[in-house]
């Protein structure tokens, strides 16, 4: 439904995205994790049909997003730096929204804004960060898209109000197979509600994964040995490494299954999986192998 092919972007000498390859299935709601600067923004652009790739392809539904303005109007987008016309209140901008899109869908303009409390007849460039934020989610769900993107959408939402856009979101994908793509920095509560992943980082897709695919191949396990024993595991794919006193910390790679034959030959005296988070598991895979309790826990 929504595709990134061995796309590349450069602005003057600094390449944003290398060969960047992204695939979201229609009706899933897809979480983008990465660093500050590792291309998260960019690649939105280029699905909202902002910028212009240098070569590759950006795609929702088998067709080319950039100059596309029949293809763009079933698209919500949210941007991290939100802008509103300075003099328009949300009256104004809901007559704006409504001539624009023919998909517009006052009734669900009237139950956001009640749900939301906001001021119709207020300007919407002097309400506070987290109220913009609300009005932009407003107008881009009246516009009943197809595809929403959004380029962390929940930064300056209270508990309630993250919780009430989430919920939003999860009934139209039920409902209308809406699909989404999230970029985000809280990691916990995109762990609630992905079904699948991608970890890009210095423009490249590391991973992308199911979530619960993801999360079953890649292990947290706490292990210990004879004092005599020093266990090689050398066979074992290998993320974070450390000790605590007579306990040997892994994260490791690979089946369940393959995992544990492997440690079982070395014939542990304890042997425990722990509970992996996806915040857990962004570490390990962006900054690779790391030891001597260089992450915190």
């Amino acid at each position: 439904m929504v595709q990134i092919e061995n796309l590349t972007k450069t602005f003057d000498s600094h390449t944003a995205l290398r060969s960047l390859n992204l695939n979201i299935k229609k009706g899933s709601i897809y979480g983008l994790v990465g660093i500050n600067g590792s291309g998260k923004t960019t690649a939105i652009k280029h699905l909202a049909g902002i910028y212009r790739q240098d070569s590759g392809t950006a795609s929702i539904a088998g067709m080319p997003v950039y100059d596309n303005a029949e293809l763009k109007a079933r698209v919500g987008y949210i941007p991290d730096d939100l802008y509103f016309f300075p003099q328009y209140s949300m009256s104004g901008l809901r007559t704006f929204y409504a001539n624009m899109y023919k998909t517009w869908n006052d009734k669900r303009y009237r139950q956001l804004l009640r749900m939301f409390k906001l001021d119709e007849k207020r300007r919407v460039s002097r309400f506070s960060k987290g109220m913009q934020k609300q009005a932009a989610f407003t107008f881009a769900m009246s516009v009943m898209p197809d595809v929403l993107l959004l380029d962390e959408p929940i930064d300056g939402l209270d508990p309630i109000v993250r919780k009430q856009v989430f919920q939003e979101i999860i009934e139209d994908v039920a409902e209308r197979e809406m699909t989404v793509l999230i970029s985000s920095h809280n990691l916990k509560e995109m762990d609630g509600i992905c079904d699948a992943i991608g970890i890009i980082k210095d423009g490249r897709m590391l991973i992308e994964r199911d979530l619960d695919e993801l999360k079953s191949d890649v292990h947290k396990i706490q292990i210990a040995f004879n004092p005599q024993v020093v266990p090689d595991v050398s066979g074992l794919n290998v993320l974070h490494t450390e000790q605590r006193g007579s306990i040997l910390l892994l994260v490791v790679r690979g089946s369940e299954d393959d995992v544990s034959r492997k440690i079982g030959e070395m014939n542990p005296l304890i042997y425990d999986r722990l509970p992996l988070t996806l915040e857990e598991i962004f570490i390990y895979e962006t900054e690779g192998s790391k030891s001597d309790n260089d992450i915190p826990y």
